[in-house]
C-alpha cells in the first residue's frame, strides 16, 4: 500500500498528466470525458432495470440493489479509462497545490472535463430513449420517481448532498490510488459507490443522464432546463467541496509538507528478507531499522561521520592486503624486513 505522502504524489502526476493530454490531443480528451459520462449512465439504467421493479413494489430493498448495480459505473471509469468530473475535482486541486499545475490550468480543465461528461451522458439518454426500456412500466416508474424527488430538494439539500456524495466518491478513489491489487481496487470502487447510491445522495455526472432523460422525454415528469442547471449548479459546487476541500485538502493537510519522511501511521510495502528497496530506478540500501542507508548517514553528527568513513576506508585496505597474492605478500613482507636498516643508520648519523 502506498503512503499517504506517495498517493498525494500520484493525484498530483495525475493533474499534471490531464492538464498536459488537453492541451496537446483536445478531442482525445474531450472522448475521454464522454467516455466517463457513457459509463456513469451505464450505471443509472442498470439501476434502473434492475431496481424498477422493487421500486414499483415499493420493496425496501430498492436502495440496495440500486447501490450494488450502480458500483458497475464508477468501476468502468477507473478500470477501462475515462475522464470524470468528480474524480478530477480532487486530483487537479492537489496538483495545484502541489504546485505542479497553475490553479487556472486545474479550473479549465475541470471545465473541460465537466462539459465532456454532459455531452456522452446527453447522448447515452436519447439513445436510451431509442431503444425503448423505458417502454417497461417499472423502469419508467423508477425515473418519473427519481426526476421526481430530486427536483424537490432545496439548493441547500442538493449541494450537502453532493458534499456527502463526494466525499464518499473520491473517498473511493483515493483509497483504490494506494492499494497495488487490482481485485482490491475493485472492491473499495464497490463500497464507495454502494454508500453513496443506498444513502440517495447527489452525484452531478449521474444527474447529467437522469435529468437527460426527463428532458428528452422519457418518462412522465416534465423536466425544464431551469431544474437541470439549478441541480448542475447546487450538486456540482457540493461535490467540489467534497473532493477537494474533504478528501483532496484533508489529506494533503494529514500528509505533510512535500518531500517530508515521516511515518503517516500506514504500512510501507518492503521486502522482509532482502536488505535493499525496489524503485525502478535502482535498488537502495536499507540499514537495519529500514531507514535508507544514505538518507540515515547523512543525519549523523560531522564527526561521526568521518570516524566511520576512516574506518570503512581501513577496512577496505585490509581486505584488499588479504586478497593479495602469497607472492606479492611475502616480497612486500622483504621489503618491509629491510625497511628498518635505513633508520637505524639515520639514528647512527
Amino acid at each position: 500500500m502506498k503512503s499517504l505522502p506517495e498517493n498525494v504524489s500520484v493525484q498530483a502526476d495525475d493533474a499534471a498528466s490531464k492538464v498536459a493530454m488537453a492541451r496537446s490531443h483536445p478531442w482525445r480528451f474531450l472522448a475521454s470525458a464522454m467516455m466517463a459520462g457513457l459509463w456513469i449512465g451505464t450505471g443509472v439504467y442498470v439501476m434502473f432495470s434492475a431496481a424498477g421493479p422493487f421500486f414499483a413494489s415499493d420493496s425496501p430493498a430498492t436502495k440496495l440493489v440500486s447501490g450494488a448495480v450502480f458500483a458497475v459505473a464508477l468501476t468502468f471509469v477507473v478500470f477501462a479509462g475515462a475522464q470524470l468530473a468528480t474524480s478530477a475535482m480532487m486530483a487537479l486541486p492537489l496538483g495545484a497545490f502541489r504546485r505542479v499545475i497553475s490553479w487556472w490550468s486545474a479550473i479549465w480543465t475541470l471545465l473541460f472535463i465537466f462539459v465532456g461528461n454532459l455531452i456522452g451522458s446527453l447522448a447515452l439518454a436519447w439513445v436510451l430513449i431509442q431503444s425503448g426500456m423505458f417502454h417497461n412500466a417499472a423502469t419508467e416508474a423508477m425515473l418519473d420517481g427519481t426526476l421526481t424527488s430530486k427536483m424537490a430538494h432545496t439548493p441547500a439539500e442538493m449541494f450537502f448532498g453532493g458534499v456527502m456524495c463526494n466525499i464518499l466518491v473520491c473517498g473511493a478513489i483515493w483509497s483504490a490510488s494506494r492499494l497495488r491489487s487490482e481485485s482490491a481496487k475493485a472492491i473499495i470502487l464497490f463500497w464507495g459507490v454502494f454508500a453513496f447510491i443506498a444513502s440517495g445522495f447527489e452525484h452531478v455526472v449521474a444527474n447529467m443522464t437522469i435529468y437527460g432523460l426527463g428532458i428528452l422525454g422519457a418518462g412522465t415528469v416534465s423536466v425544464s432546463l431551469g431544474a437541470f442547471a439549478t441541480s448542475m449548479l447546487w450538486v456540482g459546487l457540493g461535490n467540489l467541496v467534497g473532493g477537494m476541500v474533504v478528501i483532496g485538502m484533508g489529506y494533503l493537510f494529514i500528509s505533510g509538507p512535500q518531500g517530508q519522511n515521516e511515518a503517516d501511521g500506514s504500512d510501507i510495502d518492503r521486502d522482509a528478507a532482502a536488505p535493499t528497496l525496489d524503485t525502478k530506478e535502482q535498488r537502495v540500501p536499507l540499514n537495519d531499522d529500514g531507514r535508507f542507508a544514505d538518507k540515515f548517514a547523512e543525519c549523523q553528527p560531522q564527526p561521526q561521520r568521518q570516524a566511520q568513513t576512516a574506518a570503512q576506508q581501513q577496512a577496505q585496505h585490509q581486505s584488499q592486503v588479504e586478497a593479495q597474492p602469497q607472492g606479492q605478500s611475502a616480497t612486500r613482507a622483504a621489503s618491509g624486513a629491510s625497511a628498518p636498516a635505513p633508520v637505524a643508520k639515520f639514528q647512527q648519523d
